[in-house]
């Protein structure tokens, strides 16, 4: 698929297959996507388990559940989970940026050399960022976006993805993470046995309600040539209808076939 046709094909899959398994190179390559995503200081934060739900222990499995995403945990044949190591700048210093350095990412036209990561970056800079109060949200951020190129690289392979937020202390002891890691969300794999679309893409509000420019107050106008665009490259795609029969037929069927409430 082309990138524009990923993000709009991506919906959050809540009905998977529980009977097809998901093969480990798809998982990696959503892993990959994740390692190459952009990160400050090069420092790379993401830290993920990834639990096959065959190999769970019945005891894991079901301390995994929650009262919003036990049905979805119950049917993802793998679950990533995704954690915030909050210990990585100080065990790396500025190792990283050395590297960025080296391969001319950071370049001397900007100031940058071994020796201002040493001396003014780490100390001045890194090192009282981890002390501070923001640390684990702006570090989160970064996470976010590896995140993201997973799921949508998990789209583009084919599969269904949903993300969703378990019981942090549970992830913690299930899978004996380091005390510096802060869970974060979870991605839920597998096949659809939903129709990819589900329906339609979900509702969103207006865009001028969403986005400025310049200032708070003076919409970002949306052209609707662009919008058109969008449209044919797939991003823009049929939205989702209230009550949709075909849509409903849908769940009921899917509601008989794992014996749900409808």
């Amino acid at each position: 698929m082309e990138f524009k046709e990923v993000i709009g094909r991506r919906r959050s899959i809540r009905f998977f297959d529980p009977d097809r398994p998901v093969e480990r190179e798809k998982i990696q390559k959503m892993l990959e996507a994740a390692r190459l995503a952009s990160c400050a200081v090069n420092a790379q934060w993401a830290r993920a388990v990834v639990a096959f739900r065959k190999d769970l222990t019945d005891d894991q499995f079901s301390r995994l559940k929650t009262p919003v995403a036990a049905l979805n945990v119950d049917l993802a044949p793998v679950h990533i989970h995704w954690f915030n190591d909050l210990s990585v700048v100080k065990k790396i210093k500025g190792s990283r940026l050395k590297e960025l350095v080296d391969v001319g990412a950071l370049a001397p036209t900007h100031g940058w050399s071994h020796k201002f990561v040493d001396e003014f970056v780490y100390p001045q800079i890194l090192e009282p960022m981890t002390e501070g109060p923001g640390y684990p949200i702006a570090s989160t951020f970064d996470v976010g976006g590896a995140m993201t190129q997973a799921l949508l690289t998990g789209v583009d392979e084919g599969l269904g993805v949903c993300l969703v937020t378990l019981n942090g202390a549970v992830l913690k002891e299930v899978f004996n993470v380091p005390e510096e890691w802060i869970p974060l969300s979870t991605i839920l794999v597998g096949y659809p046995a939903e129709s990819w679309d589900g329906g339609g893409q979900r509702p969103r509000p207006p865009f001028e309600e969403l986005y400025h420019e310049g200032a708070y107050g003076t919409p970002f106008r949306r052209d609707a040539a662009v919008t058109e665009e969008l449209k044919v490259a797939k991003m823009i795609q049929e939205p989702a209808k209230p009550h949709d029969p075909k849509r409903i037929a849908e769940i009921r069927r899917l509601a008989e076939q794992y014996g749900l409430p409808m």
